[in-house]
């Protein structure tokens, strides 16, 4: 792109093709009108940029209708690229491509043991993103960049995981530079909390709003907090490890060293060990199925599970005031017989004026939130114009 000199017509008419693209990208898809709200730029303005970058074959323009209305609807062309996102979770690994417009053209899934080996995890990694774009019949060269999510803390500064404690076999690895040197293609990372959040904020339960925290129950627990519209990661890559708050300092003692935490309340190895006495060995998919059946047992174990993680939210009130909190992971299926407890303990412990400003509600993607977050990293970080279009 040639370049322009600050303040120039040109310089403006690329900042505001910017904004457009950045909007647009967010939401997958608006009319002009909202465009021009979301923007702060006038219908004209906004009406000639989405002619321009239609032309140029970086939008498209569907009719449409708003308010009973005709409209048009603008999205992001298959020409400005496609995204891939890989997502490790402790136990599966999953890939999927996408394009600018949300649309998940394929994706894949397998069980993994992500913690034993990054090697083993890369290389599986690596097949699959050769799998799903085969079957989304695909060019690598349409690919502007990869979300990358991993069940741990990425420390920042280093790129590293950041808690040798909690993904062992990937000690001094850049899941990072390590993935893009096997793909040739760009690489964004997160961790799977934080890309649970932004999976949600840009497709689920999150849309519309600023300030909301998602919290992940599952193997671990962990929160991906969103501040005025983007990710918090503090200043080295740990904000949100909300399973290391101290609910007992006398309690067991947690993979991270101390004791007490919530995750050895709340996490699906301690809430197992709770039930084997009197069910045997179950997964935390039988447990959520017998507490819907009415087991007795199983749902109190989860409701427990549920005033413990509500400390936590009632903390997170008091110190963020969000306007909602959005609970993911597979304990998150138990639907209101975790969220009822949540809600009662935020209103016991949480500043009234908080807690009356907060909405708990199940995420509504699913077991997929990590790997659209993982899209959606991309979409957010790639910065297109028409003459960056991919050809």
């Amino acid at each position: 792109m040639t370049a322009t000199m600050p303040g120039s017509q040109s310089s403006l008419r690329e900042a505001n093709q910017r904004r457009v693209i950045r909007a647009v990208r967010a939401a997958g898809s608006l009319t002009q009108a909202e465009i021009a709200r979301a923007t702060g730029l006038s219908a004209a303005t906004v009406s000639n940029i989405v002619r321009e970058l239609k032309e140029a074959g970086t939008l498209l323009v569907t009719p449409t209708s708003a308010g009973g209305r005709r409209a048009q609807s603008v999205s992001l062309s298959r020409r400005a690229g496609l995204a891939l996102a890989v997502d490790f979770g402790h136990s599966h690994l999953r890939v999927a491509v996408g394009d600018m417009a949300h649309e998940v053209l394929a994706e894949e899934t397998v069980p993994l043991d992500v913690d034993a080996s990054a090697e083993e995890g890369l290389r599986v990694a690596q097949r699959l993103v050769e799998a799903v774009l085969r079957r989304a019949e695909v060019d690598r060269s349409e690919v502007v960049g990869v979300g990358l999510g991993v069940p741990g803390p990425i420390d920042t500064r280093t790129g590293t995981v950041g808690s040798s404690t909690i993904l062992p076999g990937w000690v001094g690895v850049s899941p990072q530079d390590a993935l893009a040197e096997r793909l040739g293609l760009p690489v964004h990372v997160d961790n799977d909390a934080n890309l649970g959040a932004l999976g949600e904020l840009v497709w689920g339960a999150g849309r519309g709003m600023t300030d909301l925290a998602y919290i992940k129950v599952a193997t671990g627990v962990g929160a991906g907090l969103v501040i005025g519209g983007r990710i918090y990661r503090g200043s080295g890559g740990t904000a949100g490890e909300i399973g290391h708050i101290t609910i007992d300092d006398t309690g067991k003692v947690c993979r991270c060293g101390n004791r007490g935490c919530l995750e050895t309340f709340v996490g699906a190895p301690f809430l197992l060990e709770l039930l084997r006495h009197s069910h045997g060995e179950l997964s935390l998919h039988q447990v959520i199925t017998l507490a819907k059946e009415g087991d007795q047992g199983s749902r109190r174990v989860i409701a427990d599970a549920g005033r413990h993680i509500g400390v936590g939210v009632a903390n997170l009130c008091n110190l963020l005031n969000p306007q909602a909190v959005i609970v993911g992971g597979e304990l998150a299926q138990a639907g209101e017989i975790l969220l009822g407890p949540i809600r009662e303990t935020v209103d016991r412990y949480a500043i009234p004026s908080a807690a009356r400003a907060l909405t708990v509600t199940q995420g509504a993607l699913g077991e997929r939130a990590e790997m659209l977050g993982a899209l959606a990293l991309v979409l957010h970080e790639s910065e297109l114009l028409p003459g960056d279009v991919v050809t």
